[in-house]
């Protein structure tokens, strides 16, 4: 099992946690007019080793959570979870089996974690459509119930290019933000992600660059 570890928690007082919170703030200042309550991220293409949006995600949570704000954290990476590892939980009860559950009776099964404020939804057990649910009418129910119970919902989704999921998804919340790892991360698949998202209509709310000399992330 790959081990994360999330900088805002192992280092909160260093250079890179710091740019995360610049991240948190220049993402509010430029929603103010109507502040973001769904997000996703998501990165262009797949990268040998790159979990550039793993850690954005999960690193802009706890900043968020820490700022007073409520937040869930969302695996809608359904081809391959990893936000259950980060946070050290089971993957079970997750995201996949509420899809299946919405015409019945359940729980939401959000996870508590150790920062406050911050709950996580996983993905659950492998599908084989997972376009079909990230993209179906079930998905937006799931997503106006989980506003009802947070601040901000962020949610973690497949490299854009890799598969429609994450283009599906950014279709229905208030934009999207693309990780881009310094040195890795080739120009044409910035350049093909950003042409698939427009043929969705999704807000690209802009790129965080991380790994970028210095170690600190920076938003553009």
């Amino acid at each position: 099992m790959e081990t994360y570890t999330l900088v805002t928690l192992a280092a909160p007082q260093s250079p890179a946690a710091a740019a995360y919170r610049a991240l948190r703030i220049n993402l509010t200042y430029a929603s103010l007019d109507t502040p973001l309550e769904t997000l996703v991220v998501s990165s262009p293409a797949p990268e040998k080793g790159d979990a550039a949006h793993l850690e954005v995600a999960a690193n802009l949570a706890v900043v968020m959570a820490q700022a007073g704000q409520q937040v869930i954290l969302v695996d809608a990476d359904l081809r391959r979870p990893r936000l259950h590892d980060v946070f050290d939980v089971p993957n079970a009860g997750g995201l996949t089996q509420i899809i299946v559950a919405l015409e019945g009776q359940y729980e939401l099964p959000l996870l508590g974690t150790d920062v406050p404020g911050l709950r996580l939804l996983t993905s659950g057990i492998a599908p084989s459509n997972p376009a079909d649910i990230l993209s179906s009418q079930k998905m937006n129910t799931l997503l106006e119930q989980l506003q009802e119970r947070a601040d901000v919902v962020i949610l973690l989704a497949p490299p854009v290019t890799a598969a429609v999921d994450a283009a599906a998804l950014g279709a229905k919340t208030d934009g999207l933000l693309l990780a881009i790892r310094s040195g890795h991360t080739r120009r044409d698949h910035i350049e093909e992600a950003k042409e698939l998202l427009e043929r969705f209509h999704v807000n690209l709310l802009g790129a965080v660059l991380t790994a970028a000399p210095g170690g600190k992330p920076s938003w553009g």
